[in-house]
């Protein structure tokens, strides 16, 4: 079964992370869920990074806010691809964070998401682990044209209440 780490830098970050882990376990994706500071508990940071892939974990996403760094600190330490989730803060409305994910140096990449993106994050883990896991390819597709389809309910809906 595939598995993907969803680490939080902080516990109020719930909010923006469990759409994610929800949208994970409904593929059928096993989840590692944890609270782990880049800067509070730097050790920890990296003591999970570097043991991710020995303990069969595939993709990490990393959602933090303001100075977020966990995302770096965690793609410094594994080879494994790394999603970033920016987190809205109080003070710049999450800018601070997106900037300071998305602005990773060479040779330490890090994907990136929209600000409280945790959909898409885990979607977009799901995405990663479809190259190598054909069932979750045909999920997708499956989502994807659900997806389609109430757009175009929603259409026909919409046509009907104006009546054009």
């Amino acid at each position: 079964m595939p598995k993907v780490a969803v680490i939080m830098g902080s516990y109020s970050d719930i909010g923006v992370v469990k759409p994610c882990i929800d949208i994970l376990k409904d593929f059928g994706i096993e989840v590692d869920a944890r609270v782990i500071s880049a800067h509070r508990t730097p050790d920890a940071a990296h003591e999970y990074a570097a043991s991710a892939d020995a303990n069969g974990v595939e993709v990490i996403i990393c959602a933090a806010g303001k100075a977020a760094h966990l995302g770096g600190v965690i793609a410094a330490y594994t080879p494994l691809p790394v999603i970033g989730l920016p987190v809205k803060s109080s003070t710049m409305d999450g800018l601070d964070s997106l900037l300071s994910i998305v602005q990773m140096p060479g040779g330490i990449p890090v994907a990136t998401v929209a600000i409280n993106g945790g959909l898409n994050a885990g979607l977009l883990a799901v995405q990663i682990l479809a190259v190598k896991y054909p069932q979750l390819k045909d999920k997708m597709v499956k989502y994807k044209s659900e997806l389609a389809r109430k757009i175009s309910d929603d259409d026909k809906k919409l046509q009907e209440e104006l009546g054009l």
